[in-house]
């Protein structure tokens, strides 16, 4: 089990890292990524402490933590210029705030953060089909969400992903200990969302690349 976007106590989520990191242990998680909301005005805060956290707490743990950011509500004029920030930074994980249907994120962020080229664009709603096209052409992870309101278009998501060759992946898009999904309720998401057990095996291993890419990264 693998989740590449979740929060701490560094933006709206409820725990340190070290718990965070705790808990996903015990689900049996090979990696998770601390991903906390950030614009322009905590980039520089949040991700040296988490990256901290993951040198400090990989040295001890079985699980890896990836140190990330989400990009959240920033103007898509200055996605590229922020995610070029966040990796300069040291994020291992740069994921885009994308398009939810359940808040007011600005027309073309969708967009912005694919050009920019993040590694996972989240909850992306209604995006589409030419997005999902560039997706796929660059790589970016096209994310079937756990949230409740982030999911209700993962099977609009998942379908024009299958039509276009893009990649996908299955986060919690987690806050809290209650948040964080077992390896069945992760593979419920995308049967859920229309992928069969082969599209899912291959969701998977999309993800284990990118957590494990560089893996001696904190």
């Amino acid at each position: 089990m693998i989740d590449l976007h979740t929060h701490s106590l560094f933006s709206d989520g409820e725990l340190v890292p070290a718990e965070h990191l705790r808990r996903v242990q015990v689900l049996g998680y090979r990696a998770v990524a601390i991903t906390d909301h950030a614009d322009s005005s905590n980039l520089d805060f949040i991700i040296p402490r988490i990256a901290q956290a993951a040198a400090d707490l990989n040295r001890h743990s079985p699980t890896r933590l990836i140190a990330g950011i989400e990009l959240t509500h920033v103007p898509p004029e200055m996605a590229a210029e922020l995610v070029a920030r966040a990796r300069g930074l040291g994020a291992g994980i740069v994921v885009g705030h994308g398009e939810t249907v359940a808040e007011p994120v600005i027309p073309g962020t969708n967009r912005a953060f694919i050009e920019a080229g993040v590694d996972i664009l989240a909850h992306p709603g209604l995006i589409s089909r030419k997005d999902v096209a560039l997706a796929a052409e660059k790589g970016v992870l096209l994310e079937l969400s756990g949230r409740k309101g982030h999911c209700l278009t993962n099977g609009h998501v998942a379908a024009l992903a299958r039509e276009c060759g893009a990649k996908l992946a299955v986060c919690a898009d987690a806050h809290g200990p209650g948040d964080f999904l077992t390896a069945e309720a992760a593979e419920r998401i995308a049967l859920g969302a229309g992928l069969d057990r082969d599209e899912y095996a291959r969701l998977r291993d999309n993800m284990e690349t990118i957590a494990f890419r560089n893996s001696s990264a904190s």
